[in-house]
């Protein structure tokens, strides 16, 4: 008598399961710095197995973003623009920031996930209430895209750090070296060169500050642009 086939080793696995694992390989790492087949491994199925789930990795790429950006809502409408921009923005920053590389994919792709287009309709609106009227497009994507690009510059050293501590001695020798005849290299040492490469913790931090700086500047920019309409 035959003996009954085994269920399938990949029982139980789901779309949402495939995910979830995404979601983690990205905050682990970059989401464009793991392949199918990294995924597969997390979860111990061949990588024909995700194809057959849930598609190539621009389909599961989009999903991490959509999960990632899930709880994302925007503020109540406000007619003070200035205010609800700054609560939007550091209300992305967590989300975006923890998952390296979903910043890089919303420059890319741009606001096409269902959970962004809300805030997209409601920051429009806002701008247009304030007076940018046309403009009120080109402000929210000045706004939105310093913003990712911020966040996204930081994101792409941890794709590219395989070298670790020799890559960073390197890169630090040759400003040292530059900033000997450059006044204004030894400025952006100082200021965020440095600073940025320093420990965990500091780093995360100078990130931060540097993301609240850029947002402050774009918001000032457009005050003034707004005020001389």
């Amino acid at each position: 008598m035959p003996k009954p086939s085994s269920p399938p080793f990949h029982v139980g696995l789901t779309p949402a399961r495939i995910i979830d694992v995404a979601v983690d390989l990205t905050r682990d790492s970059h989401l464009f710095g793991w392949s199918i087949r990294d995924l597969a491994g997390r979860l111990d199925v061949a990588p024909s197995v995700i194809y057959h789930h849930i598609g190539g990795k621009d389909r599961i790429a989009r999903h991490v973003v959509e999960r990632v950006l899930e709880p994302l809502a925007p503020p109540p409408a406000s007619p003070d623009w200035q205010a609800w921009f700054r609560e939007l923005l550091n209300s992305i920053y967590p989300a975006v920031s923890a998952h390296p590389g979903v910043a890089k994919w919303l420059l890319m792709h741009g606001p096409t996930i269902p959970s962004v287009i809300p805030v997209v309709d409601t920051g429009i609106s806002v701008l247009q209430h304030a007076g940018f009227g046309d403009r009120a497009g080109l402000a929210y994507a000045a706004l939105l895209n310093n913003a990712m690009l911020s966040v996204s510059i930081g994101d792409e050293r941890l794709i590219h750090e395989d070298d670790g501590p020799r890559d960073h001695a390197a890169m630090m020798e040759e400003f040292r070296l530059a900033t000997t005849d450059s006044p204004g290299v030894a400025v952006l040492t100082e200021v965020l060169i440095t600073p940025f490469v320093e420990s965990d913790s500091a780093a995360t931090h100078n990130r931060e500050s540097y993301y609240r700086f850029v947002n402050d500047i774009t918001i000032a920019g457009l005050a003034v642009m707004l005020t001389g309409a």
